[in-house]
């Protein structure tokens, strides 16, 4: 069982649409709606909001997420009225963004404390530029890497950022993507989309840690598949 992840927002368009795009990247994991007021119109309701947390929560939680004010009061006090208030919490994220890593994180198997997290970290996207007189620096001792060239059509975008995520969740290594004078850490979707990377782009990949090697092999095999694109 996957923790699942409600998405309340004013609109019903905005919600159902944000939670579309969730789970093309994270097709095992419950991510609802909970968007307008039943009538069609702008608001939030708190039925509607109550529903959607039951309905998501399949028995490891559920991580909550809102647009604006109003709909953070919302969810509050549906999490408050819960017979176990511990099975729901409710994050301030970024909306699109934490959507997103809520539900990539809750697809690799984190717990409700790493889904929220996760989506909290949304606002940063973990992806750093390095100096002229670091790029190319040599990585620690005991570091495994490898360089890849981008076949697949949509490079290191959306679904592929997720696929790569996904491939190394649960893997004991500490991975970084290079890309020119950027890095990312290779366990946030965010990060590795914020590279740019595209069709025919070599990105290099340093992977530190007990399972170093796992996490490399996880991925050069990801890459070899064209991220599942054919």
């Amino acid at each position: 069982m996957r923790v699942g992840v409600v998405l309340v927002a004013h609109s019903g368009a905005l919600a159902e649409g944000l939670a579309e795009v969730a789970a093309q990247m994270a097709p095992d994991v419950d991510v609802v709606p909970a968007g307008g007021l039943p009538d069609g119109t702008i608001g939030t309701d708190y039925d509607t909001v109550s529903a959607a947390v039951d309905r998501a929560n399949a028995g490891s939680g559920v991580v909550v997420l809102y647009d604006l004010g109003s709909a953070q009061m919302t969810a509050e006090l549906v999490v408050e009225s819960l017979t176990d208030p511990g099975a729901a919490v409710v994050v301030d994220a970024p909306l699109v963004e934490g959507a997103v890593a809520a539900a990539v994180a809750a697809q690799g198997g984190a717990d409700r404390a790493g889904v929220a997290q996760a989506a909290a970290d949304a606002g940063s996207t973990g992806a750093e530029s390095r100096s002229e007189g670091e790029v190319g620096a040599a990585p620690p001792a005991d570091a495994v890497r490898t360089e890849l060239t981008l076949a697949n059509e949509v490079g290191l975008h959306a679904r592929p950022a997720a696929l790569l995520v996904r491939a190394i969740a649960g893997v004991e290594a500490d991975v970084r993507l290079r890309f020119g004078s950027d890095e990312a850490d290779a366990h946030s979707v965010l990060a590795i989309m914020s590279l740019g990377a595209r069709k025919g782009d070599r990105i290099g990949v340093v992977a530190t840690g007990p399972q170093a090697r796992e996490a490399i092999s996880r991925i050069e095999t990801l890459a070899e598949r064209n991220f599942d694109e054919d």
